[in-house]
This record gives C-alpha cells, structure tokens and sequence, in this order.
C-alpha cells in the first residue's frame, strides 16, 4: 500500500487561462457574471477530477480564487474597508474593486497595496485591518466549494490562510505597521475557531491552515501570538470527535525555531517544506520528539520550479523522516500555483526535452510514484522501473558547458564591478549633458499591447506576414509613441517596447541557453499571467538584441530616449532556472551578456539606459541571516557588472516593482545605479522614510500613479503625492513616472493619466519657482 498523498494548492487560471479570459471578459462587459461563475466552476470541477483520477489523497479545496487568496481571507473575516463597502457592489465587484480600484458611477477608490508572495512572482493583496473592522466569520466560500466538491465525489481538504500569517501580513490604513491588539488577536482567533466547527458540521476530515509566515525570522512575542491564535481553533478541533485535524502548512523555508512549538501544542499536521528547508527541518526534526499524534506532511515535490523530481533524493528524504516517525504523507513542498499546468502542451519541444520537465499535472503523478516507492523494500527499489528512468535524467549529459562562457567567467576581477568616477561626480556631469528640468518626467519603458499588436506579433510568428511588414509596423507603432509622448509634454521617452513579447522572454530569445514553451503560463497577479523561459544550458548574448529599435526611437526626436533593458537577476528570477549550476553562476553569465547590449546601446549614441531589475527583492531569502552570503553579495555585484563599463556622461537608470524596499534600501543604493524608479503609489509612499533615513546617493523617482488599476489618477491627487515625496527628498534627485510599466493598459486610461502627470508636474514646479 502506498503512502498518503496531499496536494497543498493547484493552478487555477485554467490548461487555456480559462479564468483569466473569463474576467477579463466581464470586465470590459462582453460576459454576464453568471458566465464568469460558471467557468470558476468548471475549472474547479475539471481540477478535481484531474488530482482524483491521479489518485491524490488529500486534494485542496479553497484553493480556487478570482483574484487572491489573501484578498479572499480578508473578505471570510470580513477585513474589507468601508470605502469599498460602500460602493454597493456585489460579492464579485467589491472584490475586483478591492483589487484593482473603482471608478465609476459608484464612486472612485484606489486599490488596496500589493506585494510580493515571500520569495515568489505572486502578488497578494495586503488585508487593512483599521480602528473600524469588525473581525468575524462573515464569508461561506471555502464552505460553499467543499460542499461543490463533496457532491461531486470529491472529499477535499479545505485551504485556508492561516491567522498567524494573515495578522503578520496585514497592516493599516495608509499601508502603517498594524497594532495586533488583543481585541484584534482575539476576534481573529474566534472567527478561525468558527471555521474548524462550521467544516466539523460538513464533514471535512481535514483543515490546512497555510502559515508560510512561520519560516521567517521570529520577533519578541511571534510564537507567543501563534499560540494565542492557535489555542480556539485546537479547543474547537478536540471539542467533538469528528472535527477535522488541523493541518499548519509552512513553505518557503524551515521552521526549526518553531517546530518544538507546533508539537507541544499538539497541531493534527505538520507541513514543512523539504525542498528549500531540507537540512533545518530534518535537523529539527531529529532534535525534537515528534508527538505521536501528529502526522508530517514531508514536501518532496518542488512547486517552485519544473525541472523532473530526482526520487532517489526524494526517497533518501522520506527515509530520514520516517526514522523520527511513521506518521508520514508525502506531499508537495508549497503549492502548485507556482508551475505551469502540463507539459503536454508544450510538443514543440520533443521528447528528449520534456522528459526532464514537470508541470503541475506531471507533479501527480511524481507524488504517486514516490509514495510507492517510499513503501517498498529495497530489493523492490532497486527492480524498478520507474526508478531507473528517473535517475537517467540526472546522469549529467543533459548539456555540455560553454568554454568561451567559462572563460570569460574566469577572467573577471574587481575592476570589472566598479564604476567610475563615483555617483555624485557622475550625477553632476550628466545633469550638465543632459539638459533636463527639475523634476523630469518619464515612464517606466512599456506602453499599452493593444489587440493590434498582438495581432501583427501573432501574424508574424505564424508567417502570415514578412518580416519587412511586421518591422514597418513596429515602426509606425514606435513613431506614434515618440510622437504622442512629446505632445503630452514627457521630458524622457521610451520606444514602447512594441516588439517584445514578455520583458524577460524577448530577451531570452536573443541569448543562446534559453529554451521557450508555446503554453506554461503561470499566475502573477490577478488575471495578469508570464510564461518564463527555461534556462537550459550555459548562457550569452546570441546577437544585439534592443539596439536597432531603441536607435530607431532616437533618430524620430531630438528629445532623450530611453534605451530599456532587462537585468540579470530579473531575468534568472523570472526565468525556471537550472538546477545543477548555482544561481550566481547563471547570474553572472546573464551579466556579461547584457553589459555586452549597454555597451552597444551607448556606443549606438543612446545616453540613457535603463536596467529594469524588477524582480531584485524576490528572491531575497527568508532568513535575515541568509540575505548576503547567499544572494546579495553576488546579486548586486551583477547588476554593477552590467553597467561598470560606461563612461560618466551615460545615465544608469534601474526600475524595482512590487516588493518591500526598505530593509534592503543601502543594498539598493550599493548597485550604483544613477537613477531609480519603483512602486510606491499602492503602498502610499511609505518607502520614503526609508530613502530619507538611509541618505539615500541615487536619483529617484517613487510611482506616483497605481498602472495595476483602471483608474485615472486627477491631477490634484498626483500633485499632493509630489509634494509628499518632497517632504522626504532633495527636489534635484526626485524624477516623476508612473510606478510600473504601462503594457497591461488601455490607451484609454494611459494618455489621460500622462497628461495628469505631466500637468501635476508643472504645477509643482511653478510653485518652486523652477
């Protein structure tokens, strides 16, 4: 007999994003909303079925969202601020209004902040607890989907966030660090209890209780709150027999400071993550007696990354949890989300390619396969056939190494990070050559892919037309731009980025090493989805690769271009990276490849050159103690890399999205950047306090307008968020853009709120008498 197996989340946008088409289209009003719900509901059926018939034991439910699984939580407790509740919308509506703003008959609100998920490329909405929320058990849709499951013949494991993470993630009104008052702690706890009774009545056998919070560095009183969170939802799961066992499902990491806790309060489950925390928990776990009353959940399947799991290692892991105790299930080590949803999508790569990859359908049945081979002997191990394929993928002949690669690795020496002369020398002469006013508009790079432009780019991937048609249209599209910026009155232009794809992909597709799927779309936020390119081998540059457009843009006016480009670490961290070199190696490669295209931008004439490194907080380890060892030490030093070798007079810009920026603002200064844009309208600017502590060296330049919704941000509103960003800058390094880059919106929107911007600009220029 097998061992349990337990799926912690599955994708939920759909094989074809089923979802995302089906919001979309109810958004611009070509759907009802019963048509959106009925493909929810379909997809939810359809995976189902596909996690049974793999004959997982323990499928999710609750896992399904419109939006967000954060945004959903709030809306259970019933987290939602009064702005939104007093639009008046439905369910539906006051969620994706939540997420994304209103603008309407109803009213006008901005959307609440949104972050990064940990370590990932998913985006969560951050819940707003102020003095006016009521905490209670106000929601029924984990309910209502375990009773949609149940009467399909599906007996699922409902996922929930669980209180600890969801408290430590939520702030206050204006994004401010929240007060958990015992009132708050108190009500939060009672609402969870509630859950574990209302699932006792349905019959659930199971409750995961997601707490990824638990794997970061613990504060003062952290595992005090846990428990206090922890013991009414334990006193309701003892309170009768048949209540379901609480599961606490922690990923991204270990939990070694706080697993002693977990079994001292007895929690049913236990679910560490054996990929990314192997050593500390298993250390753990032989250091602490596990209760014998809690069942681990070993996660053994990677849901970060694509590449086919090595079973003997998954094995040799189980083993050694299995010595501490029997009660073991082998499961994923964070969810499915995070990988596309099949390889059998994807022929266009053939077999030789796809037997090394596992999307999420493909990781099923690796849960099944180990789970046999975790109960058999080792006489049956070592007869198997499923075994000895799978080793053969780790035979080390999948690639050959790249010695021009290697070499040129090798020849790197110190000189080669440094730039020179130092920043504010710098700062002085480019300010002198440049000629730009105070305050200097720009955007981010990327401006709307219309329908058109799709249109044109899948014409010409399909050869429907030529390349010299394609190229003329690419042409006009960047000459209406050039154009239409210089009407609006922007100070530094981009080309609009009309020919790229996907900001990581398109560079990817220039860069020998990068393999790419037709399909393996993944979630990022919303109904927003990336399809990453896969590294597969040693990487460099294959040909110029922004060079001619970004010229092109250039000859069309007399006003500054941006040249705009993707770095290194971004590209690594929204790329699937390799698995058998480490990631400093790949980051480094990808450095020297595009400090290859900013020395040909410059050399091209191009003055200014963005280095977007969107994705640099990301992957920053969980662990405080782990941030430069094993990544900013080498994270860094690439992005210099990239740009050390242009003269003073060349302006660096970078731009970062979507992350928490102040712990690591002297780390960001250390890139040596000339210049920085990065999101900070969602988050009401509150990066600023930690820019003004830091005397922060580099030019900056704070979004002042949310491009992730539909509003139209008024020119009073962006005039009060300059001056806000005054209060905390020098007036001379303070630039003025949008938070993020414009290709997710409409035209409709994008021009309005350019015209606002500039407009805002002017006012507060004309007040400081420039």
């Amino acid at each position: 007999m097998s061992a349990v197996t337990s799926v912690i989340g599955f994708p939920r946008i759909g094989e074809n994003r089923e979802l995302k088409k089906s919001i979309e289209a109810y958004w611009k009003g070509s759907s009802s909303l019963d048509e959106m719900r009925a493909t929810a509901a379909s997809l939810r059926a359809k995976h189902w079925k596909i996690q049974k018939d793999a004959g997982i034991d323990l499928i999710p439910s609750n896992d399904f969202s419109y939006y967000d699984q954060m945004l959903d939580t709030a809306i259970l407790l019933n987290v939602v601020p009064k702005r939104y509740r007093d639009l008046g919308l439905g369910a539906e509506d006051t969620l994706f209004a939540v997420a994304r703003g209103y603008q309407g008959e109803q009213g006008d609100v901005t959307a609440q902040p949104m972050k990064k998920w940990f370590t990932t490329n998913y985006h969560y909405l951050v819940p707003e607890i102020g003095e006016d929320t009521e905490i209670r058990l106000a929601g029924t849709k984990p309910f209502d989907e375990y009773q949609e499951a149940k009467e399909q013949g599906v007996d699922t494991k409902p996922v929930i966030i669980g209180p600890y993470t969801f408290l430590k993630l939520a702030r206050g009104p204006q994004a401010a660090d929240l007060e958990l008052t015992d009132a708050i702690v108190s009500a939060t706890a009672q609402a969870y209890a509630q859950i574990e009774t209302r699932f006792a009545e349905l019959g659930a056998s199971w409750l995961q209780l997601d707490e990824p919070y638990l794997v970061l560095d613990k504060e003062e009183g952290d595992l005090d709150l846990f428990r206090t969170l922890y013991a009414p939802i334990l006193a309701a799961r003892r309170a009768a027999e048949n209540t379901p066992k609480v599961l606490v499902q922690t990923y991204f990491g270990h939990i070694a400071d706080s697993l002693d806790t977990l079994f001292d309060l007895h929690v049913d489950g236990v679910g560490l993550d054996l990929i990314e925390g192997r050593d500390e928990n298993l250390n753990a776990l032989g250091t602490f007696t596990v209760p014998d009353d809690v069942t681990i959940f070993a996660g053994v399947v990677n849901g970060r990354n694509i590449w086919r799991n090595d079973y003997a290692q998954s094995l040799g892991t189980l083993d050694a949890v299995r010595q501490v105790t029997k009660n073991v299930v082998v499961s994923t080590a964070d969810s499915l989300l995070h990988v596309p949803f099949t390889t059998a999508n994807e022929p266009t790569l053939g077999d030789d390619v796809l037997r090394h990859f596992s999307f999420a359908v493909e990781k099923l049945g690796e849960l099944t396969d180990i789970a046999a081979l975790a109960d058999a002997s080792d006489e049956e191990r070592q007869g198997s056939d499923v075994l000895r394929v799978n080793q053969a993928l780790f035979d080390g002949t999948r690639v050959q190494p790249d010695e021009a690669v290697a070499n040129r690795v090798a020849a790197l020496t110190a000189d080669d990070y440094t730039r020179q002369p130092a920043r504010a020398e710098r700062q002085k002469t480019q300010r002198a050559e440049l000629g730009l006013p105070l305050l200097p508009t720009t955007t981010i790079g990327s401006f709307p892919q219309t329908r058109e432009v799709r249109q044109y780019r899948a014409r010409f991937r399909k050869g429907e037309i030529d390349q010299k048609t394609y190229d003329d249209f690419i042409a006009s599209k960047i000459d209406e731009c050039i154009k239409h910026q210089e009407q609006v009155g922007l100070d530094v232009l981009v080309h609009g980025e009309f020919e790229r794809n996907d900001m990581v992909e398109y560079f990817g597709q220039n860069l020998n090493g990068f393999l790419f799927t037709r399909n393996a779309w993944v979630q990022s936020y919303g109904t927003r989805c990336v399809k990453p390119p896969i590294v597969w081998g040693d990487v460099s540059r294959a040909r110029p690769i922004t060079v001619r457009w970004s010229s092109y843009a250039q000859s069309r006016t007399k006003h500054v271009v941006k040249g705009m480009l993707t770095g290194p670490v971004t590209i690594l961290n929204w790329s699937w990276p390799r698995e058998d070199v480490s990631h400093e190696l790949q980051t480094t490669q990808l450095a020297l490849a595009i400090r290859d295209e900013v020395l040909d931008l410059e050399a091209a004439g191009i003055r200014v050159i963005q280095i977007d490194e969107a994705a640099l907080r990301e992957k920053l380890p969980v662990r405080r103690s782990d941030w430069y060892g094993k990544y900013l030490d080498w994270a860094i030093p690439a992005f210099r890399l990239v740009h050390s070798g242009v003269k003073p007079d060349t302006q660096i810009h970078t731009h970062m999205c979507y992350s928490e920026f102040n712990d690591i603002i002297r780390s960001i200064d250390d890139m040596d950047a000339d210049v920085i844009s990065f999101e900070a309208s969602r988050s009401d600017l509150t990066v600023l306090d930690a820019i003004h502590e830091a005397h922060f060296e580099t030019e900056a330049g704070p979004g002042v307008y949310d491009i992730h919704s539909p509003r139209i941000p008024s020119v009073d509103e962006i005039v009060d968020k300059i001056h806000a960003i005054l209060k905390k800058m020098d007036v001379q390094k303070v630039w003025v853009n949008p938070d993020c880059g414009l290709k997710t919106r409409g035209d409709e929107e994008t021009w309005p709120s350019l015209e606002n911007l500039v407009e805002a600009t002017k006012k507060v220029r004309e007040e400081l008498g420039a």
